[in-house]
């Protein structure tokens, strides 16, 4: 049996605590967490669930299964509690569907680390298709048709298409106009779209039109969410997928069901719960998801000004709190001073000598040689609750000294990596 690695996010983060265990100095910028404490309604409504102790339907309690309807219904895609489906996070459900759709699967290039991962567990093929220049998180439509032809050709069979709106690694958003022209090309060639939408909760002010697959093609397409960064419940595991209108819908779900049965039986029962007032947002909830919104927003653009005024180039971040600064400026500097020839080698330089926690652009799906880094910013908001909602409370939270602090290191760290303004004999 060969060996499946462990998520390079997760074998990212995990080094940093052992850094920080030991000691050593670190600047955590690898790990998509949203970096928040849980609000106060959210632990009351866990703790007064507790006693759920139930497995409970393998499709989600009744009471998450119609606040997620209605979730999505008020951002404008009507939706009955019957075609949701709750799971123990949107993780194992993307793993489900690609199980139930049981073919190959087109993924953007870059895109979150985890979707070609799994489609390699369930026996697909990931093809790798490219975004559109300065878009994020959907394969270009045009190369997206291409893929499926060409795959066609070799006897392999794209069945699926994965899009993340708004992007992780890059945060951005694609166009709405390259959202209806991937739905049309996926009725075109009978794909069934998953559309990860963990972050769109989280879009930048002013905010960029967010267009769903779903509003052009709801009779195809899943769309999958859950609470792990609008409101910061990662360990909460719950998420929730939104199946397609029709009879391909009620087919995946007899199927994701079946699926579900066997492999996670029912996400927590109190989570759940505490779950289905989330998605209900009341205002309390509302108001600190924009809080959030708010801070994300001020830090990843402080810390992408850093990268800017450093010589490198980094696309304007517009949602979550990840950037995608690119190192190629300084590729020849790079190899000559540092040793560095690809992401990854640059990717171990920041961590080994200064304690950085990045992730190379090659974890997403890009050309090893390719010196474009995915840098997640949320993890700066501070070392405890007390510091965080401080963070969240503050209407310049780049000022707070601890996140100032982090700003000032990444800038020695950078100025330390950089090619001399008046280099010597040894650049």
């Amino acid at each position: 049996m060969s060996a499946i690695p462990v998520s390079a996010t997760l074998a990212a983060n995990e080094i940093l605590i052992r850094k920080r265990q030991a000691g050593e100095p670190v600047l955590p910028l690898s790990f998509g967490e949203a970096g928040l404490p849980v609000h106060p309604i959210l632990r009351a409504a866990l703790a007064s669930a507790a006693g759920r102790n139930a497995y409970g339907p393998v499709a989600g309690l009744p009471v998450l299964r119609e606040a997620a309807a209605g979730y999505w219904t008020r951002r404008g895609l009507p939706t009955s509690p019957d075609a949701v489906i709750s799971g123990p996070g949107s993780k194992p459900l993307l793993f489900g569907l690609l199980l139930a759709i049981g073919a190959d699967v087109a993924v953007p290039r870059p895109s979150w680390v985890s979707y070609a991962a799994q489609a390699a567990l369930v026996g697909a093929r990931p093809h790798f298709v490219p975004t559109p220049a300065g878009e994020g998180g959907v394969c270009d439509p045009a190369l997206l048709a291409r893929a499926v032809a060409g795959a066609r050709a070799a006897g392999r069979r794209i069945g699926s298409v994965i899009v993340t709106l708004p992007d992780n690694p890059t945060g951005r958003l694609a166009r709405p106009a390259t959202v209806r022209a991937l739905a049309d090309v996926a009725a075109e060639h009978d794909l069934v779209v998953i559309s990860d939408e963990i972050y769109r909760d989280l879009v930048f002010s002013p905010a960029p039109a967010v267009a769903s697959p779903a509003d052009f093609a709801p009779d195809r397409t899943a769309v999958t969410t859950g609470l792990s960064k609008n409101l910061a419940l990662g360990g909460w595991r719950v998420g929730v997928v939104r199946l397609p209108d029709g009879p391909l819908g009620a087919a995946l779900r007899d199927r994701l069901l079946g699926i579900g049965s066997e492999v996670w039986s029912a996400a927590s029962g109190p989570v759940q719960e505490a779950a289905a007032l989330a998605f209900r947002e009341p205002p309390e909830l509302t108001q600190r998801m924009a809080r959030s919104r708010s801070l994300h927003e001020a830090v990843c653009r402080a810390v992408a000004g850093r990268f800017a005024a450093a010589g490198l180039v980094v696309p304007e971040p517009q949602a979550a709190f990840y950037l995608y600064p690119d190192f190629a400026p300084w590729r020849d500097h790079l190899a000559a001073r540092h040793g560095v020839a690809t992401g990854a080698d640059l990717a171990a330089r920041l961590l080994d000598r200064y304690g950085v926690g990045v992730l190379p652009a090659s974890a997403f799906g890009e050309d090893e040689a390719t010196l474009r880094m995915r840098v997640a910013t949320a993890l700066l908001y501070g070392g405890t609750d007390d510091q965080r909602e401080q963070a969240l409370a503050s209407a310049d939270p780049v000022s707070l000294p601890w996140i100032g602090a982090s700003l000032r290191r990444l800038e020695d760290v950078l100025a330390d990596l950089a090619p001399s303004q008046n280099p010597g004999p040894g650049d």
